[in-house]
C-alpha cells in the first residue's frame, strides 16, 4: 500500500505539471472505485484552474479555483503524467486532461483507491478532519508521544500505526523506525520511556524523509509520477528480511504476526 512517502513523492511528482493548469475534462472510465465517483464530478471540475497541490496523511490534495479534489491511492494505486493521446492502460479509471495537453492518468488494479471533491475547507472533509499531527509538524515530538502513550497498553507499532495518533506511518516504515530507535514493534507503549519515545520520534521523521528523498519504496506495485519505483527498498534495515543477518549485528532478522500484518524486528538490536 502506498504510504505517505510514496503520496509525498507523487506529489513532487506531478505539481510541476498541473499546477496552473486548467482541467479539460475528467474522464471517468471506472466509477466504481473504494467510493463511487459522483457523476457529476467531470462537470463540476472541467475548466477550473489547478492552484497548488497538497498532502495530508496519505491524502493527495490537488487545489482548485471553486474546490479541492482529495484522492487516496489505496492499495495499488498510482498516478502518471502522460502525453496527450496516449491510450489508457487496463485499469486506468480516471484521466484529467489539461489544457497543456498532457494528462494525469490514475491507475487502480484492485479499486480500493478514491477520489473526493469539496468546495468547503478540505481540513473538515469526513475523511481528513479527524486525522492526527503529521510526522513532520513541530508538535510531533518525544513529549507528544509520551503523552499520548500513557495507560496505552496496545504494543508501540499498533500505536504508531494509529492514524488517529499520528498519521502516515505504515506497515513498512513503522518497522523501520522501530529498528533505528532500538524498540522492539511488541513493546507494551505505555511503558516507553522518555528517552526512548524521543528517539522514536527522531526515528519516524528520518526514515520517512530518508523514503521520500529515494521516491518511496516499492514492494509490488507502486510507481512514482514517472513511473519509475521507489528506492527505498534498498535501504530497508528489517521489513521483508526475516531470515537475513541485521545489517548492524549480524543476528537474524525475525519476522512475528501483530495484529494480522507482520512485524520484523533484530532479537539483538531491539530491546
Amino acid at each position: 500500500m502506498p504510504e505517505l512517502p510514496e503520496v509525498e513523492t507523487t506529489r513532487r511528482g506531478i505539481d510541476p505539471y498541473v499546477v496552473g493548469r486548467r482541467i479539460e475534462a475528467l474522464v471517468v472510465r471506472e466509477p466504481r472505485l473504494r467510493w463511487p465517483v459522483p457523476e457529476e464530478l467531470p462537470g463540476r471540475v472541467a475548466g477550473q484552474r489547478v492552484l497548488r497541490t497538497a498532502r495530508r496523511a496519505k491524502y493527495l490534495l490537488l487545489e482548485l479555483e471553486r474546490g479541492t479534489l482529495l484522492l487516496h491511492l489505496g492499495m495499488s494505486g498510482s498516478l502518471r503524467m502522460l502525453p496527450a493521446g496516449v491510450p489508457p492502460r487496463r485499469h486506468d479509471h480516471l484521466e484529467l486532461q489539461l489544457d497543456s495537453g498532457a494528462s494525469l492518468h490514475f491507475n487502480d488494479p484492485r479499486r480500493f483507491g478514491s477520489l473526493h471533491y469539496t468546495e468547503a475547507d478540505p481540513a473538515v472533509h469526513p475523511l481528513l478532519a479527524r486525522l492526527a499531527p503529521e510526522p513532520f509538524d513541530p508538535g510531533f515530538t518525544g513529549e507528544y508521544l509520551w503523552r499520548i502513550t500513557r495507560r496505552r497498553r496496545v504494543p508501540v507499532k499498533s500505536l504508531l500505526m494509529n492514524s488517529r495518533l499520528v498519521v502516515g506511518v505504515g506497515n513498512i516504515y513503522a518497522s523501520e523506525a522501530l529498528y533505528r530507535a532500538g524498540i522492539r514493534p511488541t513493546r507494551t507503549a505505555g511503558r516507553l520511556t522518555r528517552p526512548e519515545l524521543e528517539r522514536l520520534a527522531h526515528a519516524v521523521r528520518a526514515v520517512l524523509t530518508g523514503a521520500v528523498r529515494a521516491g518511496g519504496t516499492t514492494l509490488r506495485d507502486y510507481v512514482g509520477a514517472d513511473g519509475r519505483p521507489g528506492a527505498f527498498r534498498r535501504k530497508l534495515f528489517v521489513y521483508e528480511r526475516a531470515g537475513e543477518p541485521c545489517r548492524h549485528c549480524g543476528v537474524r532478522i525475525r519476522r512475528i504476526a501483530q495484529g494480522r500484518r507482520s512485524s520484523y524486528f533484530c532479537p539483538n538490536c531491539q530491546r
